[in-house]
């Protein structure tokens, strides 16, 4: 495993808890944030992603992996809306930031672990089913970026059903005061 597995897990974990912990308003930058991020980080280290094999079948488990835990994640947000600000806002506590840090935590152990707990092991497995070292680094990404990618999805649509909701309910309010 090469240093690319270290540097995305900690700058998503970074990335994230920086942008979600708190009461954050929910705004396009905030959304459009993870998408530039995975745009940026895939060319730079997804290597030699496998188009065939187990190396795929891996790698699209990694990424199905992360779909459901980001969905997971933003489970553990509440949105509402700030009459004051007429803004939507979105707050994450300390099962947001847990789940996020034993996440990150179990994938840069898993890193470790290759190198220095279990290396043979993995080894005679990733050679059995024909796995390569890339293969195994990309689908450690792809669970990154699926987790923060989904997270970001199911975030605008708590915040636009929110919106919608309080817009909707206020709209005869508002029509009945003219």
């Amino acid at each position: 495993m090469n240093a690319s597995v270290w540097i995305v897990n900690l700058a998503v974990l970074t990335a994230v808890l920086e942008a979600d912990l708190g009461r954050r308003k929910v705004a396009w930058f905030r959304l459009a944030r993870p998408i530039l991020m995975a745009a940026a980080i895939i060319p730079f280290f997804a290597k030699n992603i496998a188009t065939t094999g187990a190396g795929l079948t891996l790698e699209i488990v990694g990424a199905g992996t992360g779909i459901l835990l980001g969905l997971v994640a933003a489970a553990l947000m509440r949105t509402e809306y700030d009459v004051a600000k007429k803004s939507v806002s979105s707050r994450a506590g300390a099962a947001y930031a847990a789940l996020w840090a034993a996440v990150t935590g179990a994938r840069l152990y898993f890193v470790y672990a290759s190198a220095h707990v279990f290396p043979t092991q993995l080894g005679r497995w990733m050679a059995t089913n024909h796995i390569t070292p890339d293969a195994l680094t990309d689908a450690l990404i792809f669970l990154a970026i699926g987790m923060l990618v989904s997270r970001t999805a199911a975030l605008l649509g708590k915040a636009s059903r929110t919106g919608h909701t309080h817009r909707t309910a206020a709209a005869p309010l508002t029509a009945a005061h003219h």
